[in-house]
């Protein structure tokens, strides 16, 4: 992780309260340009920050494995969905198939690739969620992605005015 990337935390870790306060406004009353907002600090953001010398999504969380997830690793790993199960997933609390830990089975940690990246799951694929659509449905995720990825505590603390960015 880049001093930049950690930098992103940082703010908005220091600004957590007043985001939380700001997404709690939003979640009664969202403005109406709230996905435009969203959507242009995404870009802002995705423009200088590289996941690859990050991956802490990777490091830290599990994606949702939905059906079409399960079928499509298999199938690219040549197992059964059975077998992959057995050997990468669990089901969490909410019955969904999650990985059985952290970091992901398909990480690699020297470089942050992922080894089934044009297979990887749906949510892998939709991270980190701040650029779509109906983002006032999302807050409470988007709040807690902000403490795992750099790029959305920038997007967040940008939309927020939660904090003003370190130099």
């Amino acid at each position: 992780m880049t001093d930049e990337q950690r930098d992103a935390l940082q703010a908005a870790a220091t600004a957590q309260r007043s985001i939380k306060a700001q997404f709690q406004k939003w979640k009664r009353k969202p403005p109406k340009d709230l996905d435009e907002r969203f959507h242009a600090a995404h870009e802002a953001a995705f423009e200088r920050m590289d996941c690859l010398t990050c991956g802490n999504c990777c490091r830290t969380t599990s994606p949702i494995i939905r059906e079409r997830d399960l079928d499509r690793l298999a199938k690219h790993l040549r197992v059964k969905p059975g077998a992959l199960i057995d050997a990468h997933l669990r089901m969490d609390e909410d019955g969904d198939w999650v990985f059985r830990g952290a970091p992901c089975p398909f990480l690699d940690l020297e470089d942050n690739r992922c080894s089934v990246y044009e297979h990887r799951p749906q949510a892998c694929r939709e991270y980190p969620h701040t650029d779509r659509k109906h983002m006032a449905g999302i807050l409470p995720l988007t709040a807690r992605n902000a403490s795992i990825c750099p790029a959305v505590a920038e997007v967040v603390v940008q939309v927020t005015g939660g904090a003003e960015r370190p130099q």
